[in-house]
């Protein structure tokens, strides 16, 4: 849907959703020059500061988040993510100048850290990482990337200044050689820093949040002769808007069923190491300074798309599982079966552990490429589940909504949007104002349209099994103990 502009200047503009689409779009929608926008948000992240271990249960809520610009073929994820790199710089610049700092935050604060990226496999490069490298060549960035199986590449990597990503694993001393390949381009961001610091950005611009959880709560939209006209939250007050924006994450097929078919809530699944600081060689040897992010057998199915991250700053190192895809189907008021998230803050006698297949990639994962970590004593401290909102092919969707007149959604993260944080609201405001001005922009929303698997297409994502689903969570086991000496 397009061409049609949604909302005047003037309109007041409801945004449900705090995380990544709802700060970006509000962000974005008074740079533009809309000047009544209003985000509600159930969790008071101006308390939690988008703290997970403080009470959040949103994916945006987390301690740090890949950036990388390597996407295979999809060179229109690859180029904007160069885009938001530029303007991760320039919240890092504005940081240390002292500009817009955040209560709490200080110009010795950074949100986004280029470690670079760091690929291993059971062999070299896979065809996805390969097409990787051809195309970010193509756009003058081959310099960025190096294979460490040519001796010449690792002695490139050591003058450019990259000796901590040759072998991060420390695979040469077992007389493996080296192995894996790396791209400089990207590493990673403080996930909670990044809302943290968007939070205030859209304060100062004078963006009204409720975060509360009753005032700011959904309760169901506010609707009179067929037109959604605002919201209703859990306390009952009517918030009237000209348009209200859904962009709520993991529970947004929640809120609104019309995504039955487009988008599905799946689980990740993240375990925890808590380096202690006391050992000031592993702090050291796992700093941003000396780690890589790593990714391990990118798109290679259940046994690989695990990926990691140096320590954050409490010591805490986060490895990341994304083969398999979980989910929580439950039987709703009107029959239909849908996947919602729970998470140990909204159920916690309920979801507890990882299930059994995330655990024994992350072990031999461990066992294989880490084994020092057990030989210190270390095991895994955390876990728990990420919920996210997955389209059935991996785009996201950011359209006016068919058959619901004053509604727009913005989601399908679908495991990948938080990189690019500090852009993607230009593309609602696009849509708002009845399409783009730039082929980017055009691109993009044709892409992020609302739309439906036609017969014939493959998902890149299988989703709305419900109950026959052999990945959802009734139907796995659920693995407490991940440390070395347990049993699956």
């Amino acid at each position: 849907m397009s061409g049609d502009t949604l909302a005047q200047k003037d309109s007041p503009i409801i945004i449900v959703g705090a995380g990544v689409f709802g700060l970006s779009s509000a962000i974005h929608l008074v740079q533009r020059g809309f000047i009544n926008v209003t985000v509600f948000d159930k969790q008071p992240y101006h308390e939690t500061l988008y703290d997970f271990e403080n009470g959040c249960d949103a994916a945006s809520a987390d301690c740090n988040k890949i950036i990388r610009a390597a996407y295979g073929d999809e060179t229109w994820y690859q180029n904007l993510t160069l885009n938001a790199i530029q303007q991760w710089n320039n919240w890092n610049q504005s940081l240390a100048q002292g500009q817009k700092l955040p209560p709490g935050m200080t110009k010795k604060d950074r949100i986004y850290v280029d470690c670079g990226n760091y690929h291993i496999g059971d062999e070299g490069p896979n065809p996805f990482e390969q097409r990787s490298i051809a195309n970010l060549t193509k756009v003058g960035l081959g310099h960025t990337q190096y294979l460490f199986h040519n001796a010449k590449e690792v002695e490139r990597a050591k003058s450019d200044g990259h000796g901590h990503a040759i072998d991060p694993f420390h695979l040469s001393r077992d007389g493996k050689g080296y192995q894996g390949y790396f791209d400089a381009v990207g590493g990673f961001v403080y996930a909670d820093k990044a809302c943290r610091y968007a939070l205030h950005l859209a304060q100062e611009l004078g963006i009204k949040f409720v975060l509360d959880k009753q005032k700011g709560l959904f309760e169901r939209f506010y609707e009179s002769n067929g037109t959604v006209q605002g919201i209703i939250t859990s306390d009952g007050a009517i918030h009237q808007a000209n348009l209200t924006i859904i962009a709520c994450g993991g529970w947004s097929p929640s809120v609104l069923p019309e995504l039955d078919g487009l988008c599905e809530t799946t689980a990740g699944s993240v375990a925890t190491i808590q380096i202690p600081a006391n050992n000031p060689h592993l702090c050291q040897r796992f700093s941003p300074e000396s780690f890589p992010v790593w990714q391990y057998k990118v798109r290679a199915g259940a046994n690989g798309n695990l990926y990691g991250f140096p320590i954050d700053e409490k010591g805490v190192m986060k490895l990341g599982y994304r083969g398999t895809k979980y989910t929580n189907p439950q039987v709703q008021a009107n029959g239909a079966v849908r996947s919602v998230p729970i998470t140990r803050w909204t159920a916690p006698e309920s979801i507890t552990g990882l299930p059994e297949k995330s655990v024994q990639v992350i072990r031999t994962f461990l066992d294989t490429y880490l084994p020092e970590l057990q030989e210190n004593g270390l095991h895994v401290t955390g876990t728990r589940l990420c919920w996210y909102t997955d389209s059935f092919d991996n785009q996201f969707v950011i359209d006016a909504v068919p058959g619901k007149t004053g509604v727009l959604i913005a989601t399908g993260g679908s495991g990948h949007a938080f990189k690019f944080l500090p852009v993607l609201g230009s593309f609602v405001a696009d849509r708002i104002e009845g399409g783009a001005k730039s082929a980017v922009g055009k691109e993009m929303l044709q892409r992020w349209r609302w739309r439906s698997l036609q017969d014939g297409e493959q998902p890149t994502n299988a989703i709305m099994k419900g109950l026959d689903d052999p990945n959802a969570l009734q139907r796995v086991h659920l693995v407490q103990d991940l440390s070395d000496k347990a049993k699956l």
